[in-house]
């Protein structure tokens, strides 16, 4: 069969064009604005991508079409699919039709923390033989992939509460026929799909009926709405987290210059310890899920915590691009002010001593507006050097944009040192100028930044690849 992507270098498209392909399909597609890692991914799976939509591109020789949720009405080659009446789905119908209906499927869901919790569980039941398949939306250290094809039981896939389509605005994982389902957190997110917290939960909630009565549900125990979801469950329901009375609790934990370390609780009895190269509390959360996971699916204990510790982490999940200088840079997907807070509240645990420069570009749909522009004041304040850079989206209204300016005013009056530098370059300039021996710089985007990090290495005079594939220094 022929499937053509248009939007192919979304994490999502990339890996399902690489797991089609690896079943024989013939896949290529297009994208705009074209950018590693994903463009990179492709190339070295020998699939073509078209820089820049066309509607040439749009054949009579193409079986089936799968359209990517970052495009819409107007793009030259969905309209040249719909007057032609070519077949066409969803990235989520085509992973249900292609690879779930004879699968246990894991489903990774809730605001933060699906893309590591996803990448350890595939990583537990891999390194103990069970040959799941997984897809999630990072590229997980352990396999190098966003994705694995294997011949056993399970399939994990993360379960991203995004709309799957222009032609179908709900989430995503309302098509991933879930067998157990993990939500470890919610908060409102994604405020161009949704219009508040209610809408959220809803989709929430929704994912949840879809549960068999035999299934089972697991909740973050630190998280009041994500408990909240027990009142939805048809089945078992199962919680972890590090609030007393979780089922699955996270104790004597200690955090230092290697990660974590920390004791799992069952149901008050001390089970087993775990050390692990991960950071903050953020991901105690996601081990204790993983762990929670990987135990309903029979693996042993003992097994756990030793693969738990042989976990490296995700690409853009506080990654070490490379140290130059004395000066360790890191790559960190945060775009939520939760997640920069738990980032660097993570970083600062991990080296009390250090000064942390953040730099955060706001990009994504909620970091962009001004939604969570007080939220924003209160995430930065384990920084000791906090540089805004601009607003991504300069098309959205003023009056929904978030205010550069306005926020570093905010942070230096909560007594932080922050500045609004508009220019990559300049932040560049900045950083290399003032940053000394010891430094941590942690680059906070959902996207390219303007190649900021391999930028700063190579003012600072580094080798990017020293510290690659390292989740901490």
């Amino acid at each position: 069969m022929r499937v053509y992507f248009i939007g192919i270098c979304g994490t999502g498209m990339a890996t399902l064009a690489a797991m089609l392909k690896e079943q024989g399909y013939a896949v290529w597609g297009a994208d705009q604005h074209v950018y590693p890692p994903m463009s990179d991914f492709l190339a070295a799976r020998g699939i073509a991508c078209h820089d820049g939509f066309d509607s040439a591109h749009i054949t009579s020789d193409i079986d089936l079409v799968v359209i990517g949720n970052a495009v819409s009405r107007g793009n030259s080659e969905i309209e040249a699919v719909l007057d032609g009446k070519l077949k066409y789905r969803s990235l989520p119908e085509m992973v249900r039709e292609t690879f779930l209906w004879d699968r246990h499927n894991v489903v990774i869901a809730g605001t933060h923390g699906k893309t590591t919790t996803a990448a350890l569980v595939s990583w537990l039941l891999t390194d103990v033989g069970r040959d799941p398949s997984f897809l999630i939306g990072g590229l997980a250290g352990n396999f190098d992939s966003s994705y694995r094809l294997g011949s056993g039981r399970e399939f994990v896939i993360e379960g991203d509460e995004y709309d799957s389509a222009f032609f179908d605005k709900t989430a995503k994982f309302l098509k991933y026929l879930p067998s157990l389902v993990v939500v470890g957190n919610l908060e409102f997110d994604h405020a161009d799909i949704y219009v508040d917290l209610n809408a959220v939960r809803l989709a929430m909630q929704r994912l949840v009926s879809l549960l068999p009565q035999q299934g089972q549900l697991f909740l973050g125990a630190d998280s009041t709405e994500a408990l909240d979801l027990s009142q939805e469950a048809p089945c078992e329901v199962v919680t972890f987290g590090l609030a007393k009375g979780a089922d699955w609790r996270a104790a004597n934990v200690v955090f230092d210059s290697a990660g974590v370390q920390f004791v799992v609780e069952r149901q008050g009895e001390s089970v087993v310890e775990v050390r692990a190269p991960l950071a903050g509390a953020f991901n105690v959360r996601n081990i204790l899920a993983a762990f929670a996971v990987a135990a309903n699916l029979g693996l042993d204990h003992g097994e756990i915590s030793s693969s738990v510790g042989r976990f490296k982490g995700v690409k853009r999940r506080l990654e070490v691009r490379g140290r130059a200088r004395g000066v360790t840079v890191y790559d960190d997907f945060a775009h939520h002010p939760t997640a920069v807070r738990e980032t660097l509240l993570g970083v600062r645990a991990a080296f009390p001593s250090r000064r942390i420069w953040a730099l955060f570009e706001p990009r994504s749909a909620s970091a962009c507006r001004r939604i969570f522009q007080d939220e924003f004041i209160g995430a930065f304040g384990s920084a000791d050097e906090v540089v805004i850079g601009q607003v991504y989206r300069s098309s959205l209204p003023p009056c929904e944009r978030l205010d550069e300016r306005l926020l570093v005013t905010g942070l230096r009056e909560s007594g932080l040192r922050a500045r609004y530098i508009p220019e990559v370059s300049d932040i560049v300039r900045a950083v290399v100028d003032e940053a000394r021996e010891g430094d941590l710089v942690v680059v906070m985007s959902n996207g390219a930044f303007g190649e900021i990090h391999n930028r700063l290495l190579a003012a600072l005079g580094s080798d990017q690849d020293e510290m690659k594939h390292q989740v901490l220094d």
